[in-house]
């Protein structure tokens, strides 16, 4: 009984041994001083990455730099460059920059390789705001009110191109008023300089318009509407319908039926140091506790929340990491290829069109769309945008 007991207390020492020995193999792989590019100062994403990065200081030490860009360019512009290994970024600095849309057309961008890690899936929505004051419910009655367009963030315009597409909508319909960056377009509403912005329902800028003497509306997208529903996947594949629970002016007593996407989404680029993807992988999974419920829409990084067939192929590191858990799936490897295959389809795209000649940066973009559109549906991949 003696023998039999030591031995058992010495398994357990020697698994427990092997646990400390496994997180301290990982840790290593995460420098003590880690950079992180996110959303503008305020935003949900920003709020959000500050503290994951306050659990990763009080449990393995690492100081977390949050480098906030005020557009889809400016935030991935660092990764690229391999200044950053990731960023909590939004879906133009994922999806936008992979199909080498918008912005991320222009002669010095292109598709890129890009590669989710994890995705947040909030109760939280990714939806037009409205002032509270101008009569706004549904996203019909955003006709003829002023609309913000960030200059330099394809995503944020590109998501309220598709949600008017959902009411038979376009920017014609509304009066755009161009701002520089998310924080101002957010405080253009409170200043009473245009009616509606795009932002996240958890976004510290959104509570701040809640409170501010114009109040807050969250404009409809009825999840019965199928035709409406077509119009706006047709612009925005990755966006899916939910009820907003979370967020200014809303609860689960007072939810807004709408629609959303994952955001933040913690990406990188193929290249990164797969070791280094797994460590932040087993990192964010493993010190949830530590963090969900240190910032508004942070239970959306919950492992059980995630989604592994998304529009973004999931980095080889984290895929490692997701298999020894076992919650990655033999059915979710075929979306994947299929994804990096579209980044190839892309990349070969690009390559041949950089070697024509063009009149200009607009005959350039206009030659790139038809290229883009032309590869994907040879390859039998739908292109989803011809014209931006």
């Amino acid at each position: 009984m003696r023998v039999a007991l030591t031995t058992r207390v010495a398994a357990a020492i020697g698994t427990a041994a092997a646990l400390a020995l496994s997180s301290a193999a990982w840790a290593q792989k995460l420098p003590e001083q880690l950079t992180w590019t996110a959303y503008d100062v305020g935003s949900g994403g920003y709020n959000q990455a500050v503290a994951i990065g306050n659990a990763l200081k009080n449990k393995m030490g690492i100081t977390l730099r949050v480098l906030p860009g005020k557009n889809d360019v400016s935030r991935t512009v660092p990764l690229r460059e391999g200044k950053v290994p990731f960023s909590a970024n939004g879906v133009g600095g994922t999806y936008m920059v992979q199909e080498g849309m918008y912005e991320f057309g222009a002669k010095d961008w292109g598709p890129q390789p890009v590669r989710s890690i994890l995705l947040n899936n909030s109760d939280a929505l990714l939806t037009v705001v409205a002032a509270g004051d101008i009569g706004v419910k549904t996203m019909a009655d955003l006709k003829g009110k002023r609309v913000a367009w960030v200059v330099g963030a394809p995503s944020l315009n590109q998501n309220i191109t598709a949600l008017l597409a959902f009411a038979n909508l376009t920017w014609a319909d509304v009066q755009k008023v161009e701002f520089g960056g998310f924080g101002q377009a957010m405080d253009g509403i409170i200043n009473n300089q245009v009616d509606a912005a795009f932002t996240s329902t958890i976004s510290g800028k959104a509570f701040q318009i809640e409170t501010s003497p114009r109040k807050i509306a969250w404009p409809t997208v009825p999840h019965n509407d199928t035709e409406g529903w077509k119009r706006l996947k047709a612009k925005a594949p990755f966006y899916v319908p939910f009820m907003g629970t979370e967020g200014a002016g809303l609860s689960k007593d007072k939810p807004v039926e709408g629609a959303t996407y994952p955001y933040p989404v913690l990406m990188t680029y193929a290249n990164v140091d797969a070791g280094m993807v797994y460590a932040m992988t087993k990192a964010m999974v493993e010190l949830f506790p530590d963090y969900k419920d240190a910032a508004p829409g942070n239970v959306g990084w919950d492992i059980k929340r995630q989604v592994f067939d998304w529009v973004v192929p999931v980095h080889e590191g984290a895929i490692k990491y997701f298999k020894e858990i076992g919650v990655w799936k033999p059915e979710y490897d075929k979306n994947n290829d299929d994804l990096i295959k579209r980044q190839k389809v892309l990349a070969d795209a690009w390559a041949a069109h950089s070697k024509g000649s063009h009149a200009d940066d607009a005959a350039w973009m206009k030659a790139w769309q038809k290229a883009r559109a032309d590869a994907l549906t040879k390859a039998g991949m739908e292109p989803v945008l011809t014209e931006w």
